[in-house]
């Protein structure tokens, strides 16, 4: 028998969350970002799952190519551009649009020789301080791009740092906002600003397209649950009770001892470690469902396996289901308990763990 421990993937979720993306921006079409193999979803379930996307986005350009191959036939976006202009044949046999966030990328552009069409991005930083043109630096930078003959259109984008939190007094998000309007005032071409938090949290900065990514997932980046905003999750990774141990007041469980009995315990060990993907600077009280039951970790995460306290749970048994994260278990709170974010978790998913997909 295969080790119990298996991610489930809803196709299912998947599509209903797109459909949530695109009511939140009814006037706009909608980039399904599907970078770092689909947040560890896979890249071609990701691609039949969003179907309906007017366009898929990702970073790496030999995954965009394979969307292609897998016959992928609507717009592919490169949200950090291309790296080298060794890329740029390839990107334009493809017809593969990319973003353009330094003068370098435009030097490429200027030099190479091409029958191609090609869709550029052009990137401002209206403060995040990732890529892109400072606002004062746009125009110019719009300007030289529009001057190659190549450039068939040029979609202004921005990216915010803070959509979730749009009082933050280091970055307000009006004041991205703001910089970003008044950099592209009265340039010809369509807009782009809304990542997942501004697609769920502002609406009205739809504007022409919208990236949303973790919320297609079933994760939120925050302002609130996932299931606050109509949103599945889409992996749900499960095991099982594969061993049980009586543990007596004072005796300690793990590696280093991390945890101690103050009580009489029953303690399950689940076949889950950090090889897996689990986070292993998860503390001890981080969620977990047995047989549908919530309890809690103990002791420090291994590699392999990490435990949980059974005590609620009379009825748990060797072969008793697990729930990590997913169904009844929002990976948000299983990594908010560790420190963390939902992205990382799922990124994280081991090529060891078994996948299923499920409708």
């Amino acid at each position: 028998m295969p080790r119990p421990i298996v991610a489930s993937i809803s196709i299912s979720a998947l599509q209903h969350n797109l459909a949530v993306a695109r009511a939140k921006a009814p006037g706009a079409r909608a980039w399904g970002v599907v970078k770092a193999n689909a947040y560890g979803h896979g890249l071609e379930r990701a691609m039949r799952a969003f179907a309906d996307a007017d366009g898929l986005a990702l970073i790496e350009p030999d995954y965009a190519v394979r969307l292609r191959e897998l016959g992928w036939n609507k717009p592919i976006l490169l949200l950090e551009g291309f790296f080298d202009a060794a890329d740029l044949p390839q990107l334009a046999a493809h017809d593969i649009q990319f973003a353009v966030h330094c003068d370098e990328q435009i030097a490429h552009l200027e030099a190479f020789a091409t029958d191609a069409v090609l869709h550029a991005h052009l990137k401002m930083n209206s403060g995040m301080n990732r890529l892109g043109f400072r606002p004062e630096a746009y125009r110019a930078a719009h300007a030289r791009l529009a001057k190659i003959a190549a450039i068939g259109s040029i979609t202004m984008m921005t990216h915010f740092a803070n959509a979730d939190d749009e009082g933050n007094p280091d970055l307000p998000l009006a004041e991205q906002i703001k910089r970003f309007t008044d950099g592209t005032a009265g340039l010809a071409g369509a807009r782009s600003v809304c990542n997942s938090a501004a697609d769920l949290l502002h609406p009205e900065l739809a504007f022409d397209w919208v990236r949303p990514g973790v919320m297609l997932y079933g994760g939120t980046p925050g302002g609130g649950t996932a299931a606050d905003f109509g949103l599945r999750p889409a992996m749900t990774l499960r095991s099982e009770i594969i061993g049980m141990q009586q543990v007596a007041p004072g005796e300690a469980i793990g590696y280093g001892s991390r945890f101690v009995a103050d009580r009489q315990m029953t303690i399950g060990v689940v076949a889950c470690g950090y090889a897996d993907g689990y986070p292993r600077h998860a503390p001890n009280g981080t969620p977990v469902l047995v047989d549908g039951i919530r309890t809690a970790t103990v002791g420090r995460v291994s590699m392999d396996m990490l435990a949980v306290d059974l005590s609620q749970v009379p009825g748990a048994h060797v072969g008793s289901s697990v729930v990590l994260w997913g169904e009844g278990l929002p990976i948000d709170e299983v990594a908010f308990a560790a420190g963390t974010i939902g992205y990382e978790l799922m990124c994280a998913l081991a090529p060891r763990v078994a996948v299923r997909e499920v409708q």
